[in-house]
């Protein structure tokens, strides 16, 4: 059994990492150019400190009994947010493997039968992840993370993700770059605070705009970068099936004072737990959980509690 085929028939959640990004920048004080964690690879302090980052999470698997879904530092790693850094065809396709090849000796180091590790190539939005801006069709779309698709599948990643999704057209693009890449993939869709895409679309419609175009080629599906609460009342239909992964934010706020705030709102940890235990009644295929912007430690673990019975961190 593969490691893909060991995390979709697991009985028990595995958990996967919070706001990389948030953490570094308000946590560990560094500096993302382009919100881009992928630049943390170039120093020894950053590795480091992406090692920390991983460990901090892996420690919090292996005390719930479950696996770990091993998310890579690229979001902002494709090829339009290349060309707004200066970096070409080529830096791209080397940028995604040594990502690949960094989290996969982490993976050597900590994986045991009893803590699977799936290597996930995380695929983030062209343009900004709050807001649909260029509205792309998904021929641009896949030509636009077509390289970083390709470098995945060069490096051996176990599955692909679209992060951050803000409308279908740019989330069908990628699914059919990891589709001729010959890579498993899954997509996560963003929401407002109406639960609604930022391009209007329910969930549920784009998740199906997506299936129709790929022949429901998904692995599964994702909401993230949105509070439990801004999408727990949307959960329902036969599309929630689908769903298979969960990336809340710790904060209640919308995008737009998200992306003015200068100070993280990191709500509150416990309550976030809590919510995610009304998940599981609503997403019987829930496999994976996890936060995004503003998350830490301590609301994975506080998620992994209501979900495994373990002790919060």
């Amino acid at each position: 059994m593969t490691r893909l085929e060991q995390l979709t028939t697991s009985a028990r959640p595995y958990l996967t990492d919070g706001g990389l990004e948030t953490t570094m920048v308000f946590h560990e004080s560094l500096e993302l150019p382009e919100f881009a964690a992928f630049t943390l690879l170039d120093s020894e302090e950053g590795r480091d400190a992406l090692t920390r980052y991983y460990e901090t999470y892996l420690k919090l698997a292996r005390e719930a009994r479950t696996g770990f879904v091993l998310d890579l530092p690229t979001w902002r790693a494709n090829s339009e947010w290349g060309r707004v850094m200066g970096l070409g065809e080529k830096d791209i396709r080397r940028i995604n493997r040594d990502a690949v090849a960094f989290c996969t000796r982490i993976r050597d180091e900590w994986e045991t039968a009893e803590l699977p590790i799936v290597i996930n190539g995380v695929v983030g939005p062209s343009g900004d992840g709050y807001v649909v801006g260029d509205a792309l069709s998904p021929e641009k779309s896949e030509s636009r993370h077509r390289v970083q698709a390709e470098a995945y599948a060069e490096g051996g990643v176990d599955i692909v993700t679209a992060v951050t999704m803000t409308h279908s057209g740019e989330a069908i693009g990628i699914a059919r770059a990891a589709i001729k890449a010959r890579l498993p993939f899954s997509i996560g869709f963003t929401v407002e605070t109406d639960g609604k895409l930022p391009s209007g679309e329910t969930i549920g419609e784009a998740i199906r705009a997506t299936e129709d175009a790929t022949d429901g080629a998904a692995v599964s599906f994702m909401i993230n970068c949105a509070h439990p609460t801004h999408f727990m009342d949307e959960l329902a239909g036969e599309w929630t099936g689908r769903i298979g992964a969960i990336r809340a934010n710790a904060s209640r706020k919308s995008h737009e004072e998200l992306d003015a705030a200068e100070e993280l709102d990191d709500g509150d940890p416990e309550e976030f737990g809590q919510l995610y235990s009304a998940f599981a009644p609503k997403l019987p295929n829930l496999r994976v959980i996890g936060g995004c912007c503003g998350t830490d430690h301590r609301h994975v673990g506080c998620a992994s509690a209501h979900f495994h019975g373990t002790v919060a961190a």
